[in-house]
């Protein structure tokens, strides 16, 4: 790893993005929880990547690289990889979606509360998950 500081400092913005999605929660702007979630699940696996000492691509899920490398990973997170990769490439999926829409879908109109309470889940999930093990 290069840049030691990166870990704490993903840890650090993933934490400060959970705050913010309360407040795009409590304004019920759904799009934008789910959009912000995939942020904090990218961010906290990237971190949990950089502390395995593993390059990071510039690629929004990293899920795959958790699942080819269980090894390089704490013993009391391997168990949870599985799902930490499905949260990832789920919610990679929404990124651009969540944000820009596309000529048939509006995000404000397509995603509904429940979409956003299961990706805030989710991503609190996986935050409290990497920062427990890193």
């Amino acid at each position: 790893m290069k840049n030691p500081t990166l870990v704490a400092d993903h840890i650090r913005r993933s934490e400060a993005r959970l705050a913010a999605i309360e407040v795009l929660y409590e304004r019920k702007s759904w799009a934008d929880v789910v959009r912000e979630c995939q942020e904090v699940v990218e961010l906290s696996l990237k971190a949990l990547v950089r502390s395995a000492g593993i390059e990071v691509p510039r690629v929004h899920d990293v899920g795959d690289i958790l699942l080819a490398h269980p090894e390089r990973f704490p013993p009391g997170i391997r168990d949870k990889l599985k799902r930490l990769s499905g949260i990832s490439r789920a919610l990679r999926r929404d990124r651009e979606l969540a944000f820009y829409g596309s000529e048939d879908l509006t995000p404000s109109e397509f995603y509904r509360e429940a979409d956003a309470r299961k990706a805030k889940r989710d991503a609190r999930w996986v935050f409290e998950t990497v920062k427990s093990a890193v």
